[in-house]
């Protein structure tokens, strides 16, 4: 149900920067009356070398599970079999950090089904966790990571006598910010990161006018680099979801009574 129309929207007036392409949550908070722009801080592109994902995606029969940790894995990976004109094995299990990337998943191919994902926090050390009721002895366990991701999830599956082929799937490299600096001049509530890599790019490209802007930030993760990077962090998504973005977002710039996210029914603006 709408709010009528005399009645104030509950972000009007503020301004928001996206450090991504997202037009669903840009069409959520122009709706809400925020004004929105979008200046991605990173680009996604393929791995230099793209053989050693197309070998192991080659072999996935002989792999017992595939773990995502970002929907750019799951992206990655999705172009490469549409590229080899290969599927899903059907007993092959999946993994995700959290609801994103199982999102992503779904999009990819959507009769699979994801067997584990942490519950709560949606970050490294929770997705292994994850796997504590699971027997990973001896299997063999694909996870497809960007070039600069950490070596947290391989060495815990290890660690519970998995064996992991981490694979490079896709790199992250700063984009060109046109416009970022006219936009903090402009005036800025918040600025919302959704991955560690996009804050480094933001901050890479704004300097110290960009880091008096306060955050909203999707997950943990993103949280913890946030904070590292000596930003402050006005609130977290929880859950780590579109949802739970506005919801965060609502809280942290909207008046009292708008802290719990919007209408399901609200329609979005064009």
């Amino acid at each position: 149900m709408r709010p009528p129309a005399s009645a104030p929207l509950p972000l009007a007036g503020r301004r928001v920067l996206l450090t991504r392409r997202w037009p669903a949550l840009a069409a959520r908070l122009g709706a809400l009356g925020a004004s929105v722009m979008e200046v991605p801080t990173i680009t996604i592109l393929p791995a230099d070398d793209p053989a050693p994902l197309d070998r192991a995606l080659g072999g996935l029969a002989g792999y017992q599970w595939l773990v995502f940790t970002s929907a750019n894995a799951v992206e990655a990976v999705a172009r490469r079999l549409e590229t080899l004109g290969l599927a899903l094995p059907a007993p092959l299990r999946l993994a995700s950090v959290g609801p994103a990337t199982t999102l992503a998943i779904a999009a990819a191919w959507p009769a699979a089904r994801v067997e584990v994902q942490p519950d709560a926090e949606f970050r490294a050390a929770e997705l292994v966790a994850a796997f504590a009721g699971v027997d990973l002895e001896g299997c063999r366990v694909l996870l497809p990571v960007s070039d600069r991701a950490g070596d947290g999830v391989p060495r815990g599956l290890a660690a519970r006598g998995a064996v992991v082929d981490r694979v490079v799937g896709y790199r992250t490299r700063a984009a060109s910010t046109d416009g970022l600096a006219d936009a903090i001049r402009a005036g800025i509530d918040a600025v919302v990161f959704a991955s560690p890599s996009a804050v480094e790019g933001y901050l890479g490209a704004s300097g110290d006018r960009g880091s008096s802007v306060p955050t909203v930030v999707m997950g943990p993760t993103t949280a913890d680099a946030v904070r590292v990077a000596g930003l402050s962090v006005l609130a977290q998504a929880q859950p780590s979801t579109l949802e739970g973005l506005v919801a965060a977002l609502l809280r942290a710039l909207g008046p009292p009574e708008a802290s719990a996210p919007p209408p399901a029914g609200l329609t979005p603006r064009a």
